[in-house]
């Protein structure tokens, strides 16, 4: 972000940087709540704040084209990263894969578990966290209709280790895109330090939610249990859904030539949103069909919502209340990282969970800004922001887009709703885990000084 930093402000007077957090705080009131949807609430939110900005004169409306062209990119990778799931989804890949997983743990409860838990996580690792958790939920459903077993489980670890996935790389969750493209972070840097801890964190959960749903799947199968499973696996054909083999090889290697390209664009000196736009270009281009269908299902819903959102850190910018607020955060822990570290780390995990990621990255990333502008080493709370962002999703409901989207389709196609307590039972207990060895980890690179320096 840092849209104004390189510009001379005048701080707003105290009244309207309060009015300006009111209405924020308001947009973000609105996108937690079930009754509004979370893109009207954000555009509703920033039109209010830029009438305002430009009625008290804190800037001309010139000025939204700057906020809005700082982050141009990731609108980017959405789009090249939406078309190019959605020709790779049609091709019968995704189905494929998991077909071949399902026949490899002959259903067996415990071994799918594992499997869809590593499904999951590699999936959100290559495709990003909404396309993949899409996909996940629905094999899911078939897979457990097929074997007659109950969805909760299956669709609540997908949830949950989703959010652990998302931390891998650069492109796998949108709170990385946004933080690694303010902070200039490159793809390599997550592989080297936020991808460790991604492992450790999908440990964790596994470990948590196996003991969690110990009776709500049948782990122990006699013989007569898996010979049954068998028979239904043998009928399983991964070729279903695979209209023309030759397109899916053509999808296959499209898919991995852009997330080869996604690990050298910094290097060459290339963006993220290019290698994205290129991916799905040539995905259009080589496997694709249907393509005003394909372009038609971009998630155009979660652009206008980043456009709304921005627009709204934006405008609080402007006021100075962030730089206030960091340097309230650096007055009260000092110029010191290891004091930092879980601050950062932990109120990102907290607020995200209550909010939703996404704003929070967003309005924490010019605060980290301003108080790097003071002199303090921001490498370690970049990654206590990636790792607190991500993983506090799992706290509550409404903590990560992961948790929306299967707890969405384990109500509307399992009949089966999980209510807040109960997911907090759950995903709130794995979060404060996973936070707890969070922090540890990154204080533990701190001592070790190995965070890679930022240019």
């Amino acid at each position: 972000m840092g849209l104004f930093a390189e510009q001379t402000r005048v701080a707003a007077p105290p009244w309207i940087m309060g009015l300006f957090v009111v209405v924020m705080l308001f947009t973000y009131v609105g996108v937690a709540h079930k009754g509004l949807h979370k893109t009207v609430a954000a555009l509703l939110g920033a039109g209010a704040l830029v009438l305002l900005a430009v009625y008290l004169r804190l800037f001309a409306y010139s000025e939204i084209y700057e906020i809005l062209a700082k982050d141009l990119n990731v609108f980017g990778v959405i789009i090249g990263t939406g078309i190019l799931v959605d020709v790779t989804g049609r091709s019968g890949l995704f189905h494929f894969l998991s077909m071949l997983i399902v026949r490899a743990t002959g259903g067996r409860a415990t071994w799918l578990f594992l499997a869809i838990g590593a499904l999951t996580f590699g999936f959100v690792a290559l495709l990003t966290i909404v396309p993949a958790v899409l996909v996940l939920c629905s094999l899911v459903l078939v897979i457990c209709r097929s074997l007659n077993y109950s969805p909760k489980p299956f669709l609540l670890s997908v949830a949950i280790c989703a959010n652990s996935g998302a931390i891998v790389t650069f492109a796998s969750g949108l709170p990385n895109i946004m933080i690694g493209t303010a902070a200039g972070i490159p793809y390599v840097h997550f592989l080297l330090i936020s991808a460790p801890y991604a492992a450790v964190s999908l440990v964790i959960a596994m470990l948590l939610l196996r003991w969690m749903f110990r009776r709500d799947l049948p782990w122990r199968q006699d013989a007569e249990q898996r010979a049954k499973l068998e028979a239904k696996i043998s009928e399983f054909d991964p070729w279903a859904l695979v209209e023309d083999r030759w397109v899916l090889a053509r999808s296959a290697i499209i898919l991995g030539l852009t997330v080869l390209g996604f690990a050298l664009a910094q290097p060459i000196g290339l963006g993220m949103d290019f290698v994205a736009m290129a991916g799905g270009t040539a995905a259009l281009l080589f496997a694709g069909r249907g393509i005003e269908d394909t372009i038609g299902k971009v998630n155009w819903t979660v652009i206008l919502f980043f456009t709304g959102l921005f627009l709204v850190i934006g405008c609080v910018e402007a006021t100075g209340v962030l730089e206030k607020l960091a340097a309230a955060v650096v007055s009260l822990a000092g110029d010191s990282p290891t004091r930092l570290i879980p601050i950062v780390c932990v109120f990102s995990a907290g607020t995200s969970a209550i909010v939703d990621n996404i704003p929070v990255a967003a309005t924490l990333i010019p605060i980290i800004e301003s108080v790097a502008q003071m002199g303090v080493a921001p490498e370690p709370l970049w990654w206590s922001l990636v790792l607190g962002s991500n993983l506090g999703g799992n706290g509550t409901p409404i903590g990560s887009i992961s948790c929306v989207i299967a707890l969405h389709a384990l109500a509307k196609e399992a009949k089966i709703a999980v209510g807040w307590g109960e997911f907090i039972k759950l995903g709130g207990i794995i979060m404060i885990v996973q936070i707890v060895g969070a922090v540890v980890y990154l204080l533990l690179l701190q001592t070790l000084n190995v965070f890679p320096a930022l240019t």
